[in-house]
């Protein structure tokens, strides 16, 4: 017989003492239960769950550099370009007939590199700060991306799929994981004040429920609009009239059981509630201590604004938001090369060490997968458009470099490699839809089995399949 089930004779034979104990444990049992199943209710569908797979990451912050950033001069140094410099250059694929510009030829890097960290990484010298986190970093030069088009090479980055319409990562990552903070959201995009090419469809739920699209938050002013509720209504009113529409939409439901958005309605309503006491204390950046503004750059007109962006991406992960995108434009350097990357070097230099940094004193820099990346490489050569006084480069889709830190990586490693002028990967060489299952394992989530039934098939973020990069893994 089970310990707690009491026979006649022992409950006869308790003292008024021992019941009431028996009765306090039994009620304390009950309202824990009532706790759990309540907590489960508010959070509906975004309820945490438990990783497919044991992984360290809980957590991920995509620091996306849109434009594509040249992995040539940033991350994959190819010293044979500055022996080829201003030699014609001729495609294998016999793709320079069909260039505008006609000849073409290599060029080398304008910038220095040098040896970080005990593991000896190339880092771009212009890099200054983010070379002192080196021996955290896991720089992954085999990624391959499909399209050289902008949004579309952004879809297929953020969706897996080019022409958009999908489900996000992030959104496939809380649909994976649910939440862990009911009062924020799962997935949040912090973008520029200018979208990415392709717009918000980057951080859209796709065919999944409207509960798991990004939620992006405004780079100036309040970060959502309608935060507070109008004058002269309390709280309490607020909440009145939401049970009455909560009430009213629950009938219309009846009536119409297959409309799948009027759940979500409902649940962003209330999600929207609970927002308004949790955000104005997350977005109050004056509450940090100076010195870790100052880590982030908050202090300097260059760094400032992406260093709010990615302090807020710390607090946010801090809380519990699963899936934080970090945007930075500007980075589609045909010409100039040396100015504008300098220029967005700079500007996210600082920012994203503070991160990395901030994040390892406190303890999160295990269980938070970081990756920095944009969505293809640079060429080798360009048409040297503007007399060929200021060279750049071009969209590459055959090589491009990711790296990644924390949440279960191999940190102070490179894995995989372009040829010797950068122009495609030949060594541990992946498509984006091995990464995307890679990132998956890290956050404790198998491809294969995180699928949802959709116009007659089971979908998947790889489309039709993809493996783990396995070098990557710690």
């Amino acid at each position: 017989m089970n310990r707690h089930i009491l026979s006649y004779s022992e409950a006869m034979a308790m003292n008024r003492r021992q019941f009431m104990y028996r009765l306090g444990y039994g009620l304390g049992g009950l309202a824990f239960t009532t706790m759990l199943a309540q907590e489960q209710a508010r959070a509906g569908v975004l309820a945490a769950k438990k990783q497919q797979i044991e992984a360290k990451a809980k957590s991920c912050i995509f620091l996306l550099m849109e434009g594509g950033p040249s992995h040539i001069d940033t991350f994959d140094p190819k010293p044979k370009l500055a022996e080829l410099h201003m030699k014609e250059f001729v495609r294998e694929d016999k793709f320079a007939s069909a260039m505008a510009s006609g000849k073409r030829y290599y060029v080398r890097s304008p910038f220095k590199f040098r040896k970080a960290g005990q593991s000896g990484l190339d880092i771009c010298e212009n890099f200054a700060h983010l070379a002192e986190c080196a021996d955290d970093l896991c720089v992954y030069r085999g990624a391959m991306a499909q399209s050289v088009n902008h949004p579309t090479a952004l879809y297929h980055l953020n969706t897996g799929n080019q022409f958009g319409g999908d489900p996000a990562l992030g959104a496939w990552v809380t649909y994976g994981l649910g939440t862990v903070n009911e009062n924020l959201p799962a997935f949040v995009v912090l973008p520029e004040i200018a979208y990415p090419q392709g717009g918000s469809a980057n951080w859209s739920n796709g065919f999944l429920p409207a509960n798991y699209q990004g939620t992006p938050l405004r780079p100036a002013g309040s970060p959502i609009l309608d935060l507070n509720p109008p004058p002269g209504v309390t709280r309490e009113e607020q909440r009145q009239n939401l049970d009455l529409m909560a009430e009213l939409n629950r009938l219309h439901q009846q009536r119409y059981p297959g409309h799948e958005d009027l759940p979500a309605r409902l649940e962003s309503y209330e999600l929207a509630f609970r927002m308004q006491s949790e955000i104005p204390d997350l977005i109050a950046l004056d509450k940090e201590s100076a010195e870790t503004k100052s880590l982030y750059g908050l202090d300097q007109p260059e760094t400032g604004d992406f260093g709010r962006r990615c302090l807020l991406a710390r607090r946010l992960v801090e809380k519990g938001v699963r899936f934080v995108q970090c945007y930075s434009g500007g980075w589609d350097s045909h010409d100039f090369i040396e100015k504008a990357h300098s220029a967005r070097i700079r500007s996210v230099d600082q920012p994203i060490a503070g991160l990395l940094k901030d994040l390892k004193r406190r303890g999160l820099l295990d269980s938070t997968l970081v990756i920095w990346g944009g969505e293809f490489g640079r060429s080798p050569d360009n048409g040297l458009r503007n007399g060929g006084v200021q060279f750049g480069r071009d969209h590459n889709a055959k090589g491009m470099v990711v790296w990644m830190a924390g949440g279960g990586v191999k940190a102070g490693h490179v894995i995989g490699a372009t040829d010797e002028v950068g122009e495609k990967a030949i060594e541990v060489a992946h498509p984006l839809k091995d990464l995307h299952v890679t990132i998956l394992r890290l956050l404790g989530l198998d491809d294969n089995k995180l699928t949802y039934f959709h116009a007659g098939r089971f979908k998947q973020l790889s489309q039709t399949g993809g493996q783990v990069i396995k070098e990557l893994l710690a």
